[in-house]
This record gives structure tokens, sequence and C-alpha cells, in this order.
């Protein structure tokens, strides 16, 4: 077993052991997860037991064991059915059945991971991220440090939520994306929403009236995508022949993954407003939708109008 500082296993190490330990397929705790993979490595007590120094409550054995979980599970190792609960993958029983040395490397190269990489750079770039390493503290270098460092941690959250919808049901996507459309104010103060039924809705997954009359309305399609399922041009056009069958003259598409050049071009010619798999996270992080603040900070200066004469 690969041992880190401390004479503790890396968190890779424990990916092994967490895959043993699931190889049953049944849904696990998470918390119990971690507690049960640190006790099977049979650490000495002193080692078992020892927590991090800014913390009593953080165990240190148990942290690298949770790091090696939410890793191993951006790589598809592992499937987290409901907030907190992790259960094995196919993908997770290949490779071990198969005697591979999950490690690092391994777990890093899996596709799903790659791609996990690729979106976050992607966020970073759009979010146009830039965390000082150094310098002097004004003002405004600590707050930009805090603003980069926040942005960039919203990123990551915003990637594990688009993961989660992914891995969701085509119908709750649908409902999903009627809610934030209401978040964002579309609906009006007397307007109303709805998700069409799931067969034979003409190509149409959501409405908005934003007027008690309806005389102002939204139409909506939804496309659940993996990443690597690029949205292309044909589907642009018919969701415009949907459309034009109502007598539309305003449309949202919206997938979670993303839209081919061609697409984009097309949905411009046709007044169609797209919106892919890291807008729309980042709408749902901005309208906290499916998200809840976890914390908040004040940063302080001094008023000087408070010290004048």
């Amino acid at each position: 077993m690969k041992m880190g500082k401390n004479g503790m296993p890396t968190w890779d190490a424990m990916v092994p052991v967490l895959l043993y330990l699931t190889l049953d397929g049944k849904e696990h705790i998470g918390r119990d997860l971690k507690k049960m993979a640190s006790d099977a490595i049979g650490l000495p007590d002193e080692l078992r037991n020892v927590t991090y120094n800014i913390s009593n409550m953080d165990n240190m054995i148990e942290d690298r064991v949770g790091w090696g979980l939410s890793e191993s599970y951006t790589a598809g190792l592992f499937d987290r059915p409901k907030r907190g609960v992790y259960k094995i993958t196919s993908l997770g029983k290949k490779l071990f059945n198969e005697g591979a040395n999950v490690d690092r490397e391994v777990i890093h190269s899996q596709f799903k991971y790659v791609e996990h990489v690729k979106e976050l750079k992607e966020r970073n770039a759009r979010s146009n991220i830039n965390v000082k390493q150094s310098g002097s503290e004004t003002f405004e270098n600590i707050s930009e440090n805090v603003a980069d460092t926040v942005t960039s941690y919203n990123n990551q959250v915003a990637s594990d939520l688009l993961s989660r919808i992914q891995a969701s049901d085509p119908r709750f996507f649908e409902n999903l994306v009627v809610k934030l459309l209401v978040a964002m104010g579309y609906r009006g103060p007397n307007g109303n929403s709805k998700v069409t039924q799931s067969t034979n809705d003409g190509g149409i997954d959501g409405v908005i009236n934003q007027d008690a009359l309806g005389t102002n309305t939204i139409y909506i399609q939804a496309k659940r995508y993996n990443s690597d399922n690029i949205v292309q041009r044909p589907m642009i056009d018919a969701f415009f022949g949907s459309l034009s069958r109502i007598h539309a003259d305003r449309g949202v598409f919206i997938t979670t993954s993303s839209f081919s050049r061609n697409a984009i071009e097309t949905a411009k010619g046709f007044s169609i407003v797209l919106i892919d798999g890291i807008q729309l996270t980042e709408l749902m992080l901005q309208y906290h939708v499916g998200v809840q603040v976890k914390n908040s900070f004040e940063l302080f200066e001094i008023d000087e109008d408070f010290f004048e004469n």
C-alpha cells in the first residue's frame, strides 16, 4: 500500500479498499464507508485516531478516504444515487476484478475524470480566475483573491452539480429547467409554468406563460446529455420546426452538454436562446436552484467619513 506523510496511506491507496467494501453492489452511506475503510487497513490506534492540528474533528485517515471516494466518484467508479450515499459502478467493479492497480494515474485517466478537468478549465477561463500567490495585502489584492478563490470553489460545486444532473432522470431535468427559468423571473407575477406530458409533446418540454392571458409565452426544449454528446444543427432545426407548428416566436434550448458551431449559428438565425451545461449550472448557482448558501463573509474597510470632522 502506497504510504504518504505521517505513515498514512495516500488517498488513492484507499480506493481499492473502498471498491472491495462495496462489491456487493448495495448503497453505502459515505460517512459509514469512510469509517469502514479506515478500520479495514488495521492502522495502530495512534495513527487511526490522529487528527489535523487545525481541528480535532477532522480525522486524518478518514479525510484521505473521503478524498479517494470523491475522486473515484468523479472518475465514474462510484455513483451517488442520493446525498451522501455511494454505490459502485460497473466500471469500478471491472477495474477491481481485473486486478488493475487503481492508483491516482488510473483514476485521473478515466474518461469521465478527464472531461471533468476540461470542464473546470473552461469554467475557470470563463470566470477569468487569477488567484495571486503573493503580494502586498492591500484591500484590492485581498478582495480579488477572495473573489477568485470563492469562484474557483463554486466552479467545482457547479461541476459536481452538472454531473448529478446528467445522471438524473430526464423528467427531473425538464422540471429543473422550468424551475430555473421561473426563478430567473420569466414567469412574471401573474403567469404560469408547466412541464409538458412525457410523450407526444411535439418537441416542447416546458412552457412558461409570462402573463395570465398567455400572450407572451416561452417554449423550452431540454436535453439531458453527457458532455461528449454535443447538440448539432439538426436538433436546432427540429426545435424551430416545433415552434413554427404552434406559431411561437421564442424558444429556449437547454442542454447539459454543449452546442456545435453550426448549431449556435443556426439558433441565432431562428432567435432561439441556447444554454449549455456550464451556463446552466452557473445560473443555478446565481439563482439558488438546487443549491444553498454554505457560508458568507464580510470584508471591512475604514469608513473615512466617520472620522471626518
